[in-house]
């Protein structure tokens, strides 16, 4: 099992009526007014501080993504981010979540950006390739939405081959092309960094998951009971492919919370659970649900078919003034939180009710100071870390999607088909 630490980077400071003053965290929201780039400088190098925490404290893995125009997650270019872990040297995974190859002209600059990323980190890159929000895709960037899926394939392709194959070579898609296609460097990983998809439940990402053998990541804000309709949904996509159940093809996102006891995690947390839930997850639902965007399929499964009810739609979720801890924790589980052994036995349930073998961690949330956060983290990995790991041990499970050069607990990992696994000194 392997854990990584998933860091969403956002403003950390946002105003107590941002509800009733401002129409979504996204795409809208006023940057001269809001953002203080004293603060970001400040946040910045507290995320950078709090990544290299989880690798020296033995995390399998560091993940960030990648978002724009918002307060949510400030991390426009994970590239960047990456770059700076990468350099260090450690044998932990560096997870980008994405790059998003929509917003990329041409998707060239993503295949060399990762090449480069990979070589520099000596294997350690997992490139990750979302379709994408459509805050950040259509309203931020102005892509039509019908178009998004299309471009994304085409960009998809392109990337692989770039990776793959001998150069120059041209290239002529319909949104792409390029006479010259000849990225210096390749991968240092053969014959490419495993890829990783995001998804919030779409039947089509499920799909493209299995025909590719791709890991597919849920990243569910709902928490791991809502998130359970939508795996079980994977996992028949899984089987219909005639593909095994190798726990290690799926990921799935969860806020944890830890603290010496239960009551003690409530006292810690519960502000900063809140004021998440009521700000970073406000998203104008004609954002969010773009006619066009969407297959009928996919609006089925975030919605629910005529008759049903699904409360928990993508960034969805109620908001975090109007519920309680009890709530948050219990009713609808969308934090995990409480003593380490409260946390190692819902954690563990979890896991195993949802069949992952990759769980990103979220122990960061935005108001969270330095020294709360870094608690969360140390706590997570002394003592719940070591009681997750070994939950799918005694299975013949291997994990076929991790880096070759990202050998820390290698007994977990096997390396792709013909991938080395030295790292340069």
């Amino acid at each position: 099992m392997k854990s990584i630490f998933f860091h969403l980077q956002g403003y950390r400071d946002l105003p107590d009526n941002f509800r009733e003053r401002y129409e979504s965290i996204w795409a809208t929201l006023p940057n001269k007014e809001l953002c203080d780039p004293r603060e970001v400088h400040k946040y910045l190098n507290w995320n950078i501080d709090e990544l290299e925490l989880a690798d020296d404290l033995g995390f399998d893995g560091i993940g960030v993504n990648e978002h724009h125009s918002n307060g949510y997650s400030f991390s426009g270019s994970p590239n960047l981010t990456a770059s700076i872990l990468a350099r260090k040297k450690s044998d932990a995974a560096i997870m980008l979540l994405g790059n998003t190859l929509t917003q990329y002209n041409p998707p060239t600059r993503v295949a060399e950006e990762i090449a480069t990323l990979d070589c520099m980190s000596g294997g350690r890159i997992i490139a990750g390739m979302p379709v994408g929000s459509p805050m950040d895709t259509t309203i931020v960037h102005g892509i039509t939405p019908t178009e998004v899926r299309a471009r994304y394939h085409e960009a998809h392709d392109l990337i692989k081959r770039a990776w793959t194959e001998s150069g120059p070579f041209p290239f002529n898609g319909k949104y792409n092309k390029l006479r010259y296609v000849n990225p210096w460097p390749q991968p240092f990983q053969s014959p490419h960094p495993p890829i990783w998809l995001g998804g919030g439940g779409s039947p089509e990402t499920w799909k493209f998951a299995t025909d590719n053998d791709y890991v597919y990541t849920y990243l569910s804000w709902g928490g791991h009971k809502y998130g359970k309709e939508q795996m079980d949904g994977f996992w028949r996509t899984v089987e219909e492919q005639g593909l095994d159940d190798n726990p290690y093809r799926a990921g799935f996102a969860q806020v944890v919370v830890v603290a010496d006891t239960d009551a003690e995690a409530e006292r810690i947390y519960m502000p900063h659970i809140r004021d998440f839930f009521d700000k970073a997850m406000y998203v104008a639902p004609h954002h969010a649900f773009i006619p066009g965007y969407f297959k009928k399929a996919s609006l089925q499964s975030f919605l629910g078919k005529p008759g049903q009810s699904k409360k928990n739609a993508p960034f969805g979720v109620p908001a975090g003034r109007d519920m309680t801890w009890k709530q948050h924790v219990e009713e609808e589980a969308m934090v995990i939180g409480g003593s380490p052994a409260t946390v190692v036995d819902k954690l563990t349930d979890a896991i195993k009710n949802l069949r992952i073998g990759h769980l990103m961690v979220i122990l960061q949330l935005a108001t969270m100071t330095k020294e709360e956060t870094e608690r969360n983290i140390t706590l997570f990995a002394e003592q719940v870390m070591p009681k997750i790991r070994h939950i799918w041990d005694g299975h013949g499970y291997q994990d076929h999607w991790w880096p070759s050069g990202a050998t820390r607990n290698s007994d977990l990992v096997v390396p792709q088909s013909g991938a080395t696994t030295e790292v340069p000194a």
